[in-house]
């Protein structure tokens, strides 16, 4: 038996699966990873650090799969941003058919990917937000509830009711994201009305993860308190783990007058890289969602994907069939 939606047609993919963009973890070899396990492994496209090292990573995706895989570009606002157009062309020029798109005023973008015949899935935390972004012309909507990691927007709407309210609004296929990791996860987004999910934190926590093993335990020991969200007073909240630099950071914000000069030396993305890379715990930020709580182990993608699925597929077929049956007999 196998789940199919409107998503996996779309994709070309076996599982209604897709590892969302992570910066510093979305590489090569975890994209493959999921993609040859039956999802859809994401490239961060920021992470190889030019346009040119983005070129490189998809051409080293496609040494290790054969099966798709896309790339993700989040837009974010910067006094110095990024080339994203020069990304743009690197994505393009390299026949990536599929990207992930996020953040701010991405319709340039969206609409230069659609014009080349690119699949856009577009990351949202606001149903108004999924709306705009299917009149910009997305294929598909992945709209994050509350629980997620990274910025979960300023709504505070959890999953339970932003999933459902974003398919009542819009057209196209809808993917839930944050505060999955299992079977049950999948089961109850395909029941809200998705098409599939899209996982992070979980992914981080898999044997192709390229992050140090401290990290991966680091989550396995956490459970769903253990994140802080910081950047509320600047409007830009942001869901991590927590550790002794989120906590310094949400108490140096909570003083009077804060602003993010206070905070600044102690959110660098590269201090959030070391961590990942040495498994210094309190060295920087370790982006992770409220779904630490279901994360018990640290499998491979495939076993990962194919005891999800399993589980999925028995919920929907014998534990709620079973309960029409008893119902029907009582």
């Amino acid at each position: 038996m196998a789940i199919r939606t409107r998503l996996t047609e779309l994709l070309g993919i076996q599982h209604p699966v897709v590892q969302g963009g992570m910066m510093w973890v979305g590489r090569a070899e975890l994209a493959a990873a999921v993609s040859n396990a039956g999802g859809l492994g994401i490239i961060t496209g920021l992470t190889p650090g030019s346009p040119d090292g983005l070129r490189r990573e998809i051409d080293r995706c496609r040494e290790m799969t054969d099966k798709p895989f896309g790339v993700n570009l989040t837009i974010l606002p910067s006094v110095s941003p990024p080339p994203y157009a020069e990304y743009r062309k690197a994505i393009i020029d390299s026949g990536i058919t599929i990207v992930e798109t996020a953040g701010h005023k991405p319709q340039e973008h969206v609409e230069d990917f659609k014009a080349h015949g690119v699949t856009v899935l577009h990351k949202c935390t606001a149903v108004r937000h999924a709306v705009s972004a299917e009149r910009m012309g997305a294929d598909v909507i992945s709209i994050d509830g509350f629980e997620c990691a990274g910025h979960p927007g300023e709504d505070d709407i959890p999953g339970l009711v932003l999933i459902p309210a974003a398919v009542d609004r819009v057209t196209i296929p809808v993917i839930a994201s944050g505060g999955i990791a299992d079977g049950r996860g999948l089961a109850a987004a395909l029941a809200l009305g998705a098409e599939g999910v899209n996982m992070g934190t979980r992914f981080c926590a898999t044997v192709e993860a390229p992050i140090h093993e401290n990290i991966k335990q680091f989550i396995v020991d956490n459970d769903e308190r253990d994140t802080n969200l910081i950047f509320r007073q600047f409007h830009n909240t942001g869901r991590v783990a927590r550790n002794s630099v989120s906590n310094e950071v949400v108490a140096r914000s909570l003083k009077l007058g804060a602003v993010f000069e206070d905070v600044r030396p102690l959110v660098s993305g590269a201090q959030g890289r070391e961590a990942l890379e040495t498994g210094d715990l309190d060295k920087g930020l370790i982006w992770a969602g409220q779904v630490q709580g279901l994360i018990h182990d640290v499998p491979t993608c495939a076993s990962l994907l194919g005891t999800m699925i399993s589980d999925a597929e028995a919920i929907i077929t014998r534990r709620l069939a079973g309960m029409l049956a008893q119902e029907a007999s009582a």
